[in-house]
């Protein structure tokens, strides 16, 4: 019982750190809007950075994502990049995993206390984005040696296409995204393991994102787009939850989302001037980023439950030092590659348009 209540113990806010995350909001939304991912795999290291045990972050992070995610939709949905059924479907199945993903959390709290969700909340972002952001990676290059010609007929992939092949009779729906009827005994597990990464660590993106353009052969906008979707259905259902364990830090949440609104906003404009493989690159860097910032605590975490001896005091503060500036060149590495993209994508436009007005006078 001990250990719960030291969960508690909510995050004390002064007026600098209110900035901060006004400011870690907005990069977090122009993430957001321009992957689709919720930009927590950037809000929730930078909330326990600022000193909110990991299962606070996360339930603040859900609070705050769907009145997001809700704009996002919007946005992005006037230029036609939401497949609203496949989201739909997808969301239903995500709640029973963020049902489960809470249940492991809260038994996690229970046997740990704050610093044993501190340590499940890194590790797990650790091992998703080292898988997910190496494949972000490595597709970005492919597509990047490509020609533009090539990439507009690019094929989907071998999984993708024997997916769409499949026909279960009483299970077809049609998504618009993968221009394909698709069983949908196919998302129940991306939807749920969507779901329980986002009541586990906030970040159902990761595996929504990724599996509808490699399980279903959606294109990468079109699936970004969708999975907000999902982050709604999956933010409003942990918020809910962990709501019920009093977890959920209404301050951090609306410090967040004040920044996250205007963030978004930006971020979904970059989509309609960007291609595939710039939202692939963007995704690959900042989660690689991230990744070796968490790195960093895991030692400190570990001493904290008694699997490791002490540290010397010394190493142990370089090791958040470290952690920390790592976290914060991951939040300027995400906003400089979705305004540089931005810009240098309505530039491109800008050109194309001078130069079709240039033969149209001709």
């Amino acid at each position: 019982m001990e250990h719960g209540m030291n969960l508690l113990n909510f995050l004390g806010i002064g007026l600098s750190d209110a900035i901060t995350l006004i400011l870690v909001g907005f990069v977090g939304g122009m993430v957001s809007g321009f992957i689709g991912s919720g930009g927590a795999f950037v809000l929730t290291p930078a909330m326990m950075t600022l000193g909110a045990p990991g299962m606070i972050a996360v339930a603040s992070n859900s609070c705050h994502k769907f009145p997001k995610a809700i704009v996002g939709v919007v946005k992005r949905h006037k230029y036609g990049q939401v497949d609203v059924k496949l989201g739909l479907v997808m969301a239903a199945f995500a709640e029973a995993g963020v049902l489960f993903g809470k249940h492991v959390m809260t038994s996690i709290r229970n046997k740990f206390g704050a610093v044993g969700t501190d340590l499940y909340v890194s590790v797990i972002f650790i091992l998703t984005m080292a898988i997910v952001g190496g494949f972000m990676l490595k597709d970005y290059r492919k597509l990047r040696a490509m020609g533009d010609e090539a990439q507009k007929t690019q094929e989907i992939t071998r999984l993708a296409r024997w997916v769409q092949s499949v026909r279960i009779p009483g299970t077809m729906f049609y998504s618009r995204g993968a221009q394909a009827e698709i069983s949908f005994l196919f998302v129940i597990p991306l939807g749920f393991f969507t779901g329980f990464l986002s009541s586990a660590i906030a970040v159902g993106g990761l595996a929504g994102v990724p599996g509808m353009i490699y399980v279903l052969g959606v294109p990468a906008i079109m699936a970004s787009a969708t999975e907000m979707i999902i982050a709604v259905a999956t933010g409003l259902g942990a918020t809910f939850l962990y709501g019920l364990e009093g977890a959920v830090d209404i301050r951090l949440a609306m410090l967040i989302l004040l920044g996250s609104l205007f963030g978004i906003q930006i971020g979904a404009i970059g989509t309609t001037y960007v291609k595939d493989y710039q939202i692939k690159f963007t995704m690959a860097v900042i989660m690689l980023t991230v990744l070796f910032s968490r790195f960093f605590y895991i030692p400190g975490y570990l001493v904290s439950v008694g699997v490791m001896e002490p540290l010397p005091e010394t190493t142990a503060r370089l090791l958040k030092w470290v952690g920390d500036g790592v976290l914060y060149l991951a939040l300027v590495l995400g906003a400089y590659t979705v305004l540089s993209a931005l810009f240098k994508g309505m530039k491109e436009h800008r050109e194309r348009q001078s130069v079709i007005a240039r033969e149209t006078a001709d």
